[in-house]
């Protein structure tokens, strides 16, 4: 949401009219130096005009008033670019130019995203980890532990679900593999702390073999059967201790054997985002795993698995381990606002943001995208809007930089 933390809008649409004002290039003299410029009225054009003016009908640039001019008068605002428009502020209550355009109000509603974490429960696990732990100690503790577990402290906030992997070998043929993947999984749900520390406690207890790939496209499937509710964005975190394994060998071993079960799991990270899955990629100890673990991220952010950059992570201890599925789940929660409406970019700049009935500063709390329909709340203000439990997020446009 891309905690994610992601709000959507409902809008309060008005109609537009009213008072009109007389342009400053046809009356101010000397007129304003980039009056009557031209550019391109065309809806959705890109504004070649500088700022202060926008484009009018007639093709020129134009504008009525300037940010500190007051020739838009009482209850009326000056847009960045040159317009005057209603501030829906009048407290006039009844009539007037102000009725005709009143301001538009976008309420926020809060969403969640939905967590799938794919526990590797292979053998190596058990190895020492650090701090009197094995990996696999380490793991449950970074997610259940009942003060700074990331199930824990996110419950309520993010749809969590386990899925734990593991598979067996044959006694006789130990690239044969059996029971593959073997899959032990939690279903997601909000609050779902109380379960998944059940899953994960004693006798639970790594196994034997690591069926990366089938695991991976499991998940996927069961995303597919089962899909987040709406406006939820779905997440695998892979977190595993080494190279994978396959259903078709179960011990790959190296050269051209593990190669391909690298390039199993890079595809099926691949079919992942393909499903619209965003996977993240967590290499638990100190194994050497070459590029295996830059190729899975990449293939699992969208990018190309060879040339891509996207962040992948590494913990060799218990510490480092709980930070990271911090920084990851606290990752996808983010501080974007989708607007259900769309607004000018430039003349949004001038709406009222305010969080938890605090006015926010246009630039160093909040900005608007280029496309009019993606609100950022940024710096310290991101910070609050995370943390808080139930945060309300106000946005008011002028009715003249509402796109209708």
């Amino acid at each position: 949401m891309k905690r994610v933390l992601l709000l959507g809008f409902v809008s309060l649409l008005a109609a537009c009219g009213g008072k009109t004002f007389p342009s400053l290039c046809a009356n101010q003299v000397p007129a304003p130096a980039a009056c009557n410029t031209a550019c391109d009225p065309a809806p959705g054009a890109t504004s070649s005009c500088p700022g202060g003016f926008h484009c009018s009908p007639d093709g020129k640039c134009d504008a009525v008033c300037t940010r500190d001019g007051g020739q838009c008068g009482t209850d009326y605002f000056c847009t960045l670019d040159g317009h005057c428009v209603p501030n829906g502020d009048s407290g006039g209550g009844g009539g007037g130019d102000n009725d005709a355009c009143p301001a538009v109000h976008f309420t926020a509603m809060k969403t969640t995203p939905t967590v799938e974490l794919l526990i590797d429960q292979s053998g190596s696990m058990n190895d020492p980890y650090g701090g009197g732990m094995s990996r696999w100690e380490a793991m449950v503790d970074a997610l259940t532990n009942s003060t700074t577990g990331v199930v824990k402290t996110l419950a309520d906030k993010v749809v969590f679900g386990v899925t734990l992997f593991s598979g067996h070998s044959s006694d006789a043929d130990p690239h044969m593999a059996t029971d593959c993947p073997l899959l032990t999984p939690q279903a997601r749900a909000l609050n779902n702390y109380p379960a998944i520390s059940q899953l994960l406690a004693p006798p639970t207890k790594p196994i034997k073999e690591t069926p990366t790939p089938e695991s991976i496209d499991a998940v996927v499937a069961d995303f597919a059967a089962k899909p987040p509710m709406a406006g939820s964005p779905p997440i695998i975190v892979l977190a595993t201790d080494g190279l994978p394994d396959t259903c078709l060998d179960a011990n790959p071993n190296n050269g051209a054997p593990q190669d391909a079960a690298n390039a199993a799991t890079v595809a099926a990270a691949q079919r992942a985002y393909a499903a619209k899955i965003k996977l993240f990629y967590l290499f638990v100890g100190n194994n050497t795993a070459g590029d295996h673990p830059q190729r899975v991220a990449n293939a699992g952010a969208g990018l190309d698995p060879l040339t891509g950059k996207a962040k992948f992570y590494v913990a060799t201890d218990p510490t480092q381990l709980s930070k990271a599925f911090n920084d990851i789940v606290g990752g996808v929660l983010s501080c974007d606002l989708t607007l259900s409406g769309q607004v000018d970019p430039i003349a949004g700049q001038a709406g009222i943001v305010t969080l938890n009935g605090n006015t926010l500063t246009y630039g160093t709390d909040w900005t608007i995208d280029n496309d009019g329909l993606t609100l950022h709340i940024i710096n310290n203000a991101c910070n609050t809007l995370k943390a808080a439990t139930n945060p309300t997020v106000d946005a008011v446009f002028a009715c003249g930089a509402v796109i209708f």
